[in-house]
This record gives C-alpha cells, structure tokens and sequence, in this order.
C-alpha cells in the first residue's frame, strides 16, 4: 500500500475515533443531565411527602392537644363545681358556729 493512502488511512481512523469520542462526550453529558434533572424531581416529591407529612403530624398533634385541654378543663369544671359544693355545704355550719360565737360572747357580757 503506498504511503499516501496509509497516511490517508490513518487520518480517517483518526476523525472517526474523534468523531466517537465526542459523541460519547455528548451521550455523558446528557446522561448527567437527565441524572440531574430526575435528581431534582425525586428531591422536589421528597420534599413535597416531607411536607404533607409534617402537616398531618401537626394536625394530629393539634386534635390531641385539644382534646387534652378539652379534658383538663373538663375536669376542672368538676372540681370547681364539687368545691361550690361544699362550700355552700359549709355555709350553714359557718353560720350556726358564728351565732353560737355571738351568743356566748352576748352571754359572756351580761
């Protein structure tokens, strides 16, 4: 084979080694975009359920929490209401204790 053609040969070999090499060049980088891309969509619906379930943890914790004070000034209420009780239970007697008081002390005087 004469040596042009061999020349020629080569060159050719060469262009399409190249040609092979930037279209792999090309191939990478779309692959590394399309990674990116789909990265960036399941980080986005991550944070999307990381958000619907934060709030559906926040809600739940609000219902308890209300439910909690709803039984705590529940109970607060029948213990306020069982205190008037004996309180008005006591009135009678505080008030016959302090006539007694004053009968004796008008007795005392006379």
């Amino acid at each position: 084979m004469p040596r042009p053609e061999v020349l020629d040969r080569i060159k050719e070999a060469e262009a399409d080694a190249d040609e092979i090499i930037e279209e792999a060049r090309r191939e990478k980088e779309e692959r590394i975009a399309e990674a990116r891309e789909e990265a960036a969509e399941i980080r986005e619906t991550a944070e999307q359920e990381a958000d619907e379930l934060q709030e559906e943890r926040l809600a739940t914790a609000r219902e308890e929490i209300e439910q909690e004070k709803e039984e705590i000034l529940e109970e607060g209420e029948e213990t306020r209401q069982a205190l008037i009780e004996e309180a008005e239970g006591n009135i009678e007697e505080a008030v016959e204790y302090a006539v007694d008081q004053f009968e004796e002390a008008v007795h005392a005087q006379a």
